[in-house]
């Protein structure tokens, strides 16, 4: 309903006994006191047409269907086309890259907003192409935060505030990890967007040395208002070289202390992970980010033509994923950024660029108006070579549990270099490993942190599990 305030009030009043007149009459007392803006507010988010946010385990259930597979925001990884092609493969919800609220706010940002999340071709957020998603933002100004939440609030389910992203970037602007020792600031940033958004606010974040001062932030983060809390396992200190393990001992105290959903980042690394950390703790879900990266088909168990018997999980060709993953950026409307998808392939295509050096190189050097095309030549290529390779071991009768190895100083297994698979840094030394943080999970298994080995891609590595 909209009143209009040119005319005298008492023209507005239809008369006795109507509906509206106790509203005039507020509003008639609001203008007197100076109060009109905050009883305006109280009035319009108490009328009967304003569909009632849900909280915690309703919105968890209702709205996002219950997800247990989740796929991360990741810098320039999780953009739209990477969603869907993840949803085809098991994902149950997904979380757009984070976006700056400071750059995102400015009503002139309008190259940014186009660039961080674009509505315009009516894709991103879109019930058809794009849900359930969960836009994440970081930022240090409540104000900042609101205005960029409210612009997107319309096109997501959630909205996720970054408080786990470890890198100097973050140090620099002030946001992410580095605002966990400032509660109250913290506390102001949920509790703005709770009081304010159509949607609900939630929360992701990184753990402190302690369990009990781990369970304190987080039920302070509940009680701001969150109605999910993803508590990435590893210390603000645990990114690249120094990544390590995620501790489940966090996350499992964090589960049992609130009562909103939680979520569990960190040491998923094959589909079996993930009945494992359910089952270490008591999650409501399970978020990978780099695991997913390497491995699309994170989620997806083996098909029934499974030629392995020691993998639940499907491990595709990954050239395969490759063009797959092409073909959904070449339908979209939606631009894809050009580093997005050379990172993309850099990753998917890992297990075999090491020994494929030539293509290697000419991806890296790949530039121009057709990239995506050229793209799609060389993944191609790759998709030939690794035919060729896996028929030449297959005429040998051998299977693929008998070409998995194991890489020593991890335990993790290896698979064949033309199937999708983990990447992970291999410890230094036992004597090392051991020292690393406590987890529930042995260091010798396999869920150690997936790394790259130094030399081995074209591309920049960026932590972007954050």
């Amino acid at each position: 309903m909209i009143i209009c305030l040119c005319e005298p009030i008492e023209l507005l009043l239809p008369g006795a006994g109507s509906p509206i007149t106790s509203l005039v009459s507020l509003l008639s007392r609001a203008l007197r006191e100076r109060t009109f803006k905050k009883i305006v507010t109280m009035a319009v988010q108490t009328t009967s047409d304003r569909p009632r946010k849900l909280a915690g385990y309703d919105f968890y259930h209702q709205i996002l269907g219950s997800p247990k597979l989740i796929v991360a925001p990741m810098v320039d990884q999780s953009e739209l086309a990477w969603r869907i092609l993840s949803r085809r493969y098991g994902a149950q919800l997904c979380y757009t890259p984070m976006i700056n609220a400071k750059m995102f706010s400015p009503p002139s940002a309008h190259a940014y907003r186009a660039q961080a999340f674009n509505t315009s071709c009516l894709e991103e957020g879109s019930n058809t192409h794009d849900r359930p998603l969960i836009v994440q933002f970081c930022a240090n100004n409540p104000s900042q935060l609101l205005t960029s939440a409210l612009a997107v609030q319309d096109h997501c389910d959630a909205v996720d505030i970054n408080l786990g992203c470890p890198q100097d970037i973050a140090r620099k602007g002030h946001y992410g990890s580095f605002l966990m020792d400032e509660w109250e600031l913290i506390h102001d940033l949920i509790n703005t967007l709770h009081e304010n958004l159509s949607v609900p606010v939630t929360a992701k974040f990184r753990i402190f040395s302690s369990i009990e001062k781990t369970v304190a932030y987080a039920k302070m983060l509940e009680s701001a208002g969150a109605q999910i809390l993803t508590c990435h396992g590893r210390l603000r200190t645990q990114r690249g070289q120094n990544t390590g393990l995620a501790d489940w001992a966090h996350i499992k105290a964090v589960k049992k202390a609130v009562q909103v959903p939680v979520f569990a980042n960190g040491n998923i690394l094959f589909h079996e992970d993930i009945a494992k950390c359910l089952k270490e703790t008591g999650v409501d879900g399970v978020m990978s980010a780099e695991g997913q990266l390497y491995n699309p088909a994170l989620f997806a168990p083996a098909s029934s033509g499974n030629l392995s018997s020691t993998l639940t999980g499907a491990h595709p060709p990954h050239a395969d994923l490759a063009l797959e993953y092409l073909a959904i950026v070449k339908t979209l409307k939606t631009p894809t950024s050009t580093s997005a998808v050379k990172g993309h392939l850099f990753k998917i295509m890992h297990p075999a660029l090491s020994r494929e050096t030539d293509l290697r190189e000419r991806l890296g050097r790949i530039r121009g108006s057709n990239v995506i095309e050229e793209y799609v030549e060389v993944a191609k290529e790759m998709k030939e070579r690794m035919e060729r390779d896996a028929a030449e071991v297959m005429k040998e009768g051998l299977k693929i549990d008998d070409l998995i190895t194991i890489e020593p100083t991890t335990g993790l297994r290896v698979l064949p270099h033309w199937l999708s698979q983990p990447y992970f840094r291999p410890l230094k030394s036992p004597t090392e490993a051991s020292k690393r943080p406590s987890s529930p999970i042995p260091i010798s298994h396999e869920d150690v942190k997936r790394a790259r080995l130094s030399g081995q891609s074209a591309v920049r590595d960026i932590d972007i599990s954050l």
